[in-house]
């Protein structure tokens, strides 16, 4: 048994019920996930299906008992009773769709399109942005190519774009973004998070294109002056060869994200731990990260015992993570610094 560090639950948030929703599967979820966990774990969270599958797969990885028969009733009442779009006890409607957990790729705050806004803010876009921003949202000459833009990656539900835009912003007909309403904001809003998500691997443009555009001088001049890739990296060092290793698209993908798979061969990629020292009235424990989001952190210590801690505001948790910097550029780069890194790195036989 790995230990086990658990502070007093925090109070419920404000305008979160305290006790699960009164349905149908309400006694078995309070018999095989009572014993670890409050209501307060699960409520004013909308997860979808699969999403709340997932968590349950966790649990049941940590110990969590029962049949299947009652994995399934547990799962059928969150889905029910707290999945998207259903509405929280003691509100007016819906709570938004939203990815508030589980273990799929993204953020735990990641922005689950609503298909029926998106397509309502598809007409605001055509009628407003088209013009300079192109269909795609890919932008056209010197504007702005919004699938890359700070502001709609890190907006979640119009929370970014709805102040950008209340600012002022100029449109096709003339009309003041400044008058849009919060529905037109969240409905843009969907539409351009769902041209983020074409993007993606698993959208509907995924084809890989010739990503050897750039320049390789400028590329080698980024590396060592604005980049600061040198400080950790050596193309005489752990950098020689590696356009032997890798093709192109793979060699920019490592680039970008260094802890994905190797997509060219298959192979999943060898990467450095994430290491975290969490700190609580008892003391510090550090070890390698297992996982963190907005209720709990835990971490393998050298010994390889696991621990784990409900995250509280008087919990200090420390991350150090090898490919922060990596992270950082990500919100820096702009596409002809990664093409022009690209192609330098491609020369590095």
């Amino acid at each position: 048994m790995g230990a086990q560090n658990n502070p007093p639950s925090p109070p419920p948030r404000a305008g979160v019920p305290r006790d699960l929703p009164d349905a149908p599967g309400k006694d078995t979820v309070q018999k095989v996930c009572g014993t670890c966990h409050t209501a307060s774990m699960v409520l004013g969270r909308s997860s979808s299906r699969e999403e709340w599958s997932e968590v349950i797969a966790n649990m049941v990885a940590k110990g969590a008992k029962g049949t299947s028969a009652e994995f399934a009733q547990v799962l059928d009442y969150l889905t029910k009773n707290l999945g998207p779009n259903q509405a929280r006890p003691g509100t007016a409607g819906p709570t938004p769709a939203r990815r508030t957990g589980g273990l799929t790729q993204g953020p735990n705050d990641k922005h689950v399109v609503d298909a029926g806004s998106a397509e309502r803010g598809k007409a605001i876009y055509i009628a407003e942005c088209i013009t300079c921003h192109g269909p795609r949202a890919r932008g056209k000459g010197d504007k702005t190519d919004l699938v890359r833009s700070v502001t709609v990656l890190h907006d979640r539900y119009g929370n970014t774009i709805g102040p950008f835009l209340r600012k002022g912003h100029q449109t096709q007909s003339g009309v003041a973004t400044s008058s849009f309403t919060e529905a037109q904001v969240s409905d843009l809003s969907n539409f351009l998070h769902q041209q983020v998500n074409d993007t993606l691997r698993s959208g509907p443009f995924s084809k890989v294109l010739n990503v050897l555009t750039g320049d390789p001088k400028a590329g080698e001049a980024y590396f060592k002056g604005t980049g600061k890739c040198g400080t950790c990296h050596s193309p005489t060092g752990d950098l020689a060869g590696i356009a032997s290793k890798y093709d192109p698209p793979t060699l920019q993908q490592r680039l970008l994200f260094p802890r994905t798979t190797n997509f060219s061969g298959g192979q999943l990629s060898v990467t450095k731990p994430v290491n975290v020292t969490v700190t609580d009235q008892n003391g510090s424990v550090s070890g390698v990260l297992e996982k963190i989001d907005d209720f709990n952190v835990s971490l393998r210590d050298s010994s390889g015992e696991y621990h784990i801690w409900k995250r509280t505001p008087e919990l200090k948790v420390e991350k150090h993570d090898p490919y922060a910097a990596h992270i950082e550029l990500l919100d820096i780069y702009t596409d002809k610094d990664i093409h022009d890194l690209v192609a330098y790195l491609e020369t590095l036989k």
